[in-house]
């Protein structure tokens, strides 16, 4: 998915649709964490849909900037809502749970938008059908590579949840590795899983606007 020859239209509709679907994933990963008796992330100041209060100046801000001018793909990070898996309830599956709470709020934040897109398709100018359209595809985008099943992505919770000790390990080597991990998954999407995502990614759009 590139932004190069969308326009001015398309270009901002990528970016606000990233930024609300960001704080969205985010902000509900930490309402789900204190509604399973986790405070951490409410005792962070996570518990807002206020966008700066999710940026990290890395990974939000410089990250994508770099991206978008060596390869036009808007690939970004938002600063992770904190919290404390000993503390939520039902341990490792609470845990999958908060995990889940992001890719999940994106997925129907897309479904939302397009019944909205499919309902007025034809009362709509152009360029808000463009906006929709963005706005839908961004958060399936969201929603697919956050369920990859490898450390930081939300999908590792889930799998951390019915994976042996020795896979549990492992994952929490990896998560330790920081911006490190997010690098090599960065890599590794590029590399070799984006063509097979962004079909996926497709599929689903199509299906949800008809």
């Amino acid at each position: 998915m590139t932004i190069s020859g969308l326009g001015i239209v398309g270009t901002i509709a990528i970016i606000i649709s990233i930024i609300v679907s960001m704080v969205i994933h985010e902000a509900m990963h930490g309402y789900v964490a204190y509604a399973l008796g986790d405070d951490t992330a409410k005792e962070a100041g996570r518990l807002t849909l206020n966008p700066i209060k999710h940026m990290d100046i890395y990974t939000t801000i410089l990250l994508p900037i770099v991206m978008i001018l060596i390869i036009h793909v808007p690939f970004l990070a938002a600063k992770p809502v904190p919290f404390n898996p000993n503390k939520v309830k039902f341990r490792e599956y609470g845990a999958a749970l908060v995990g889940l709470a992001g890719p999940v709020s994106n997925f129907i934040l897309a479904c939302l938008a397009a019944v909205i897109l499919r309902t007025f398709a034809n009362n709509i100018s152009f360029n808000v059908g463009l906006v929709i359209y963005w706005f839908v595809f961004i958060n399936v985008a969201m929603a697919v590579f956050n369920m990859i099943p490898f450390p930081p992505l939300d999908g590792s919770r889930l799998l951390y949840a019915i994976a042996p000790e020795s896979i549990q390990n492992l994952m929490e080597q990896i998560e330790g590795m920081g911006f490190t991990a997010i690098v090599f998954i960065m890599l590794l999407f590029f590399l070799f899983l984006s063509a097979s995502i962004i079909s996926v990614d497709q599929h689903i759009v199509n299906f949800l606007i008809g």
